[in-house]
């Protein structure tokens, strides 16, 4: 049991005291902006990088849907340390981004904000009380939060230009 819980509580970041999710989150964004800046002085390429991340996105959210199973054998519905989705979500978010920091802050924000408010169908897989559901509310959020970061991008390149 110890196994599930280091893995659904994002190797412990779910114990901590005061927004769990958030921390969770961090610890999540900090992890894969520190290997892809490793990745990324390995001169491996963007291709390579991509793969990784998404090899990696899917591999720890089939991992952490079946640590989230047996955890809920113990814990209750979604419990509060259960922060294994917030990291999905976060990478989720991060996907293909320039590998700086201040993207992979503001992806983290973006996501922090989609899971909090939870718009646009969010709320209704949140409700949803199965291992799946736990998993693919933070999903939602990150794939939200990415869209909102190009979208954004998008916005700010081209004010800049007609400023110019």
């Amino acid at each position: 049991m110890k196994f599930y819980k280091g893995i659904a509580t994002a190797l412990g970041s779910g114990y901590f005291p005061v927004a769990p999710g958030t921390a969770g989150s961090i610890v999540g964004s900090v992890f894969l902006f520190g290997l892809n800046s490793m990745l990324d002085s390995c001169n491996l390429g963007t291709a390579p990088i991509l793969l990784i991340d998404a090899l990696a996105i899917l591999f720890i959210t089939f991992l952490g849907v079946f640590a989230i199973k047996k955890v809920h054998e113990v814990w209750i519905h979604d419990d509060n340390k259960i922060v294994i989705d917030e990291v999905i979500g976060v990478w989720i978010a991060s996907f293909a981004l320039p590998i700086q920091w201040h993207y992979y802050l503001l992806a983290l924000i973006l996501f922090r904000l989609f899971d909090i408010f939870k718009p646009l169908g969010i709320r209704k897989l949140d409700k949803m009380q199965s291992d799946w559901s736990v998993m693919l509310d933070d999903v939602l959020a990150g794939v939200y939060a990415l869209a909102a970061f190009w979208i954004g991008l998008f916005i700010y390149s081209h004010l800049i230009s007609l400023c110019r």
